[in-house]
């Protein structure tokens, strides 16, 4: 069984976000527990999991898992894995992967290698900053936000510089996501003028085991569609100034948001541990 790293969301290798993508033989799905020893081995944000379909519906089925726990909603591991289909299986146009929680997910690739992702917008509700808030990420949000579909706080901060500067106690996001049932924290600034972007994020999610992601396209579901209704434009591009860094060109259609980025595939391995298969459903 192939496995490979792909490093999503940039053009170019070690930059943006690496995921791992196993596409599965035919059969029903391994065990969980399987997969997340997967995961958990590939060390990266996110392993994706990809099942062949037959059905009228999708091409594909997928999941997501971190190291720790699966996931609701990946994009960047989605993103990676129509990226291996491209050069697996020769996808260039359409293709339908089936979640089990959000429904029929399209990944469309052209000629020139960006893929777009057609995923659900994720709306954001106004809530109180959460105790403590402040003194974790060590600078006073302007604004915070609660998705409603991926318990994310999306919080707003003055500029720029400030999300790029911001060192938040990684030990005290993780007591806070905990205790506030959150996924994650983002935070979020209008960029600076004239760079060729509109607005900058970082994502953090340490009890999920991940301390900082490079670029989180599931975030950009929820960025979207807050930055698209403040400044007025229906298309934008984001970069997650991670250390890695990644651009998200983002363009939000009624209830749905386009994702478009690039991937380049940095490891194409062999993976020799099947005893999870046996336990298909």
């Amino acid at each position: 069984m192939r496995i490979h790293v792909v490093d999503a969301f940039t053009d170019r290798p070690f930059a943006g976000n690496p995921a791992a993508v196993c596409l599965l033989p035919d059969g029903g799905w391994p065990d969980d527990a399987w997969m997340l020893q997967i995961a958990a081995e590939m060390n990266q944000s996110e392993t994706a999991f990809a099942l062949p379909l037959s059905t009228a519906e999708a091409d594909w089925a997928i999941r997501w898992f971190t190291p720790r726990y699966e996931s609701r909603l990946c994009g960047h591991a989605t993103l990676a894995t129509a990226h291996v289909l491209r050069a697996e299986r020769g996808l260039v146009g359409t293709v339908r992967f089936m979640s089990q929680q959000h429904g029929v997910l399209v990944a469309r690739a052209d000629q020139e290698g960006s893929i777009t992702l057609d995923f659900p917008a994720i709306p954001s509700t106004t809530v109180p900053e959460p105790r403590g808030l402040s003194e974790v990420l060590g600078v006073a949000p302007e604004a915070t936000f609660r998705s409603e579909g991926l318990d994310d706080l999306l919080t707003v901060l003055p500029n720029e510089a400030t999300v790029r500067a911001a060192t938040p106690d990684l030990d005290a996001v993780a007591a806070l996501t905990h205790r506030e049932g959150l996924r994650g924290v983002i935070i979020t600034a209008p960029a600076a003028t004239g760079l060729g972007y509109d607005f900058v994020s970082r994502f953090f999610a340490p009890a999920r085991g991940i301390p900082e992601d490079p670029v989180t396209g599931s975030a950009h579901t929820e960025l979207a569609p807050y930055w698209s209704m403040r400044f007025g434009r229906n298309e934008l591009t984001g970069l997650q100034v991670s250390a890695r860094t990644g651009v998200v060109r983002t363009a939000v259609h009624g209830d749905r948001v386009h994702l478009t980025g690039k991937a380049v595939t940095v490891l194409d391995g062999t993976l020799h541990v099947y005893q999870g298969l046996g336990a298909r459903s």
